[in-house]
């Protein structure tokens, strides 16, 4: 890795042009895909390439919050507003009825939106996909190469969007286009990702712009609150234990994930810990003797210790997908499967946990678990 891309990327942050908050949403958004390891990304050309959907959805994740908030927190500078927010209070009023930020979050990954505010849902995607396309995508790097789009290149969808569609973040995925950047920085936000915080973190400057924008009438602390408040704040496993429970009342018993061993009691193990990657998706859910999972805690499993329980994994898996199927299947698809088509989700799934849990294990640094 190229000493001259840390240095790139340290001007970015510092040099690039501060008018708005969008340039730390994009580089935010960039990590956070980058770091959970997404199926969907490829390589060619010496380029990372990305699905711009899920870039959008962590754009709408970052902002709800922000703007939701009943404190003013200023994400551009003057007294002009951020280019979509008319469309996003739109869709944070329908949805402060329905259960707020958490229950639109499970309808983008799980039901979909509602049919009866499809138009206004596209209209905010294409506002976002406008604006993150058109200006930080455009402006990002100017300071280091003196030229416009140098790091991030885009390519639009291919048809126009309909608002008939299941609006989902499947949909996301598959219709909004594509973006890529060069293989030499996605490899150092790979690496570096999770280290930029501190003072020199993206989080930490996107506070400091929004309070010296309010005229320092907010402190860091309370902007940072809202930057960082997610519609998943707590380990949910209660539909698992809904599936679970009910192998129990007919077997007497199920088995512990990974002893195999029969039990009467068990806990809902997140086999990535949620204190990791916050994922309560039923997949990352499955049975464990109480014992086994207090001794794993926050470890990763091995690869070896997943492939020695592909068995029992597939088969949990699989009453999940006969219990649950709609939300099984979009959660396995955007978390494991990516492009791969669900016929052949088996194989494909175990192959992406395993490369997770590598990832995180020689990657990041996570310390492995491997049961005895």
């Amino acid at each position: 890795m190229q000493e001259d891309i840390f240095r790139n990327i340290s001007k970015i942050i510092e040099r690039d042009s501060k008018v708005t908050t969008y340039k730390f949403a994009l580089l935010r958004g960039l990590i956070d895909i980058i770091q959970e390891n997404s199926p969907y990304i490829s390589f060619s050309g010496g380029r990372a390439h990305f699905p711009t959907g899920l870039l959008i959805e962590k754009w709408i994740l970052y902002y709800y919050p922000i703007i939701e908030s009943p404190n003013a927190i200023p994400q551009i500078n003057g007294n002009a507003n951020i280019a979509f927010i008319n469309q996003l209070r739109k869709t944070i009023l329908f949805y402060k009825e329905r259960g707020g930020f958490s229950t639109f979050y499970n309808d983008l990954k799980t039901k979909g939106i509602p049919k009866e505010f499809n138009i206004e849902f596209l209209e905010l995607t294409h506002r976002l996909h406008n604006t993150i396309t058109r200006m930080p995508m455009k402006h990002i790097g100017y300071s280091v190469y003196n030229t416009h789009y140098s790091i991030f290149n885009f390519q639009s969808p291919k048809s126009r969007l309909r608002s008939t569609s299941l609006l989902d973040l499947q949909f996301l995925i598959n219709n909004l286009g594509t973006f890529s950047v060069p293989i030499d920085y996605y490899d150092a936000f790979k690496v570096l990702g999770s280290f930029l915080s501190g003072q020199d973190s993206i989080l930490f400057k996107w506070a400091e712009f929004s309070v010296r924008a309010s005229g320092k009438n907010l402190s860091i602390e309370s902007v940072v609150n809202e930057v960082l408040r997610s519609p998943i704040t707590e380990r949910d496993i209660s539909e698992s234990r809904k599936i679970y429970n009910s192998i129990l009342k007919k077997e007497s018993r199920v088995y512990c994930v990974w002893t195999g061993k029969a039990i009467a009691k068990y806990d809902v193990d997140h086999m990535i810990p949620f204190s990791v990657w916050k994922n309560n998706d039923l997949w990352n859910l499955l049975p464990s003797q109480k014992t086994i999972n207090n001794m794993k805690r926050d470890r990763i499993p091995s690869p070896e210790v997943i492939r020695k329980r592909t068995d029992l994994i597939l088969y949990y898996w699989n009453l999940v997908n006969q219990s649950q199927p709609e939300r099984f299947r979009k959660e396995m698809q955007v978390a494991l499967l990516g492009d791969h088509p669900f016929s052949t989700w088996q194989d494909i799934a175990i192959q992406q946990l395993q490369a997770n849990c590598t990832y995180l294990i020689t990657g990041r640094g996570f310390d492995e678990w491997n049961p005895k």
